[in-house]
């Protein structure tokens, strides 16, 4: 297998292994202040290292709490993802918040507030955005 493909595979692994540790294997209530969802996890190529990116649905002093809470329970999370996997050295986890979810949303909010903008000001007549054409029969 290539060399690649091998850290690929370990990532899908890790992320499907610390999906499950979210819902029953962490005990720290500051995880559960939030809704956590894993967006990305990227693996070195010497599996040493993992980075977990994680969105969090909650306001900003919960989101803290909720990395708090995982950045305390990295270690834990370290020594069972080397017992699950069977890997001789667990890579070391950091979690990184991922805010993409959260900018996205609140684009797709300004573009709604657009919207209703529009309609409450009422549309353009159909003919205002084409250049008018002169008339020559005046």
């Amino acid at each position: 297998m290539a060399p690649g493909r091998r850290v690929e595979r370990v990532a899908a692994l890790i992320r499907r292994e610390i999906s499950e540790l979210l819902i029953s294997g962490i005990r720290d209530e500051r995880v559960h202040q939030g809704l956590v969802s894993i967006t990305n996890v990227e693996v070195s190529g010497d599996l040493q290292h993992c980075k977990i990116f994680v969105s969090v649905l909650a306001d900003n002093d919960g989101r803290n709490e909720v990395m708090d809470g995982l950045q305390a329970a990295s270690g834990y999370l370290r020594g069972e993802l080397g017992r699950r996997l069977q890997m001789r050295r667990a890579p070391e986890v950091v979690f990184h918040l991922d805010l993409g979810l959260e900018k996205g949303t609140n684009v797709l909010h300004l573009l709604g507030e657009l919207e209703r903008e529009r309609e409450v000001k009422g549309s353009p007549s159909s003919g205002s955005n084409e250049p008018e054409s002169p008339n020559f029969n005046d």
